[in-house]
Parts: C-alpha cells; structure tokens; sequence
C-alpha cells in the first residue's frame, strides 16, 4: 500500500489528483467515505479534470470528463451520460487510517 494523501487534505464533496510512481490517479470523498479512479476516460484514455484536482461536475455529486463531458457516478465510476456510456472508470482499491488514505497499485 502506498500512502496518496492525509485524510484532511481530501474533504468531503471535493477531488484531488495525484500521481503516484507516474499512474495518474484522482480521489474523490463523499458523505465521509474515499474513492480512487486511475485519471483516465474509458472513451478517449485521456486525463479526465477540468484543473488541477477538478474532476467533478458543476453539482460535486457526478465525476465529468472535461474533453467531452461524460457523467461518471463517484460511487463506482460507472458512466451513466456521455459516449461511454456503459463503461466505467478503472477503480483503485484504498482504505483510510488515522495516517491516511493509502492506495494499492
């Protein structure tokens, strides 16, 4: 396991992008609980944020690829609009500590 971030540096409703040994990977928090994708789209494979650490759509509840605007659901990175529709985004298994959140690569 590797460690991505500090548990607070990832609050709630928000995304941040990190790469981790050069795999682009991005997390996303909801309701308190830790969702890591690799950062990139099923359709195109290419890096899915609008900004640096932006992945979400205009209401934080969908993940949106800014190239062409597919909806991904942050629960299980399934796309539910968009010409991907159907596929889904490559998850990454984490868990969260008192030290952090921490990925397997």
């Amino acid at each position: 396991m590797k460690l991505l971030c500090a548990g607070a540096e990832l609050v709630n409703d928000s995304s941040r992008g990190f790469d981790i040994d050069g795999q682009k990977l991005f997390a996303v928090r909801r309701s308190g609980q830790v969702y890591v994708y690799i950062n990139r789209c099923p359709h195109r494979g290419v890096a899915l944020e609008w900004h640096p650490d932006q992945f979400l759509d205009p209401s934080n509840s969908l993940i949106q690829c800014a190239t062409h605007g597919a909806l991904f659901l942050i629960e299980d990175g399934e796309c539910v609009a968009g010409p991907c529709a159907g596929q889904s985004l490559s998850g990454v298994t984490c868990r969260e500590d008192e030290q952090g959140i921490w990925v397997s690569l």
